[in-house]
């Protein structure tokens, strides 16, 4: 199958702002002790499923007429000397969802290069594009670093 890269590179966009980043609704996860949102449209359909809160790794997959052809897997989340601390915590993540809103076609994996808002600063270092990347995020808060999460993905290519 032929994928439609620009299509692709739309189509994850719009999902993302649904879901995670739009506070999108949870729907009943396929995997038990997981959350996870679903965003549909057409012959497309993405699901973002991940477990923990401090720490939280998980997988974004994205189908196209029910077959899987892109996928990107995630993991990290808040240094350890903020576990515990879910009124900070919980600002953190609406601050990386505020980042994760500004999401760019070229990269359409997680937030911009930069973003900054008050006393938190978002920087997304990525290598390679829609079709094989790795990448890492992370937050500042004051200048010192409070957050950080790596991921990598790509194409689906079966036989």
């Amino acid at each position: 199958m032929k994928i439609d890269i620009n299509g692709l590179a739309d189509f994850l966009i719009r999902a993302k702002r649904q879901t995670y980043a739009g506070n999108g609704k949870e729907i009943v996860p396929q995997r038990p002790g997981f959350r996870e949102l679903e965003y549909k449209e057409g012959d497309w359909e993405y699901r973002d499923s991940y477990t923990g809160f401090y720490f939280a790794p998980g997988q974004e997959i994205v189908r196209f007429r029910g077959k899987p052809i892109w996928t990107m897997a995630y993991s990290g989340g808040m240094k350890y000397e903020f576990h515990g601390n879910v009124n900070f915590v919980k600002q953190v993540f609406e601050f990386l969802k505020k980042a994760m809103l500004r999401i760019e076609k070229s990269k359409p994996f997680r937030g911009p290069e930069h973003f900054r808002e008050g006393d938190y600063e978002y920087t997304n270092k990525t290598d390679g594009d829609i079709k094989d990347f790795n990448g890492t995020e992370c937050i500042l808060y004051k200048g010192k670093e409070v957050f950080r999460q790596n991921y990598m993905g790509g194409l689906v290519i079966d036989k």
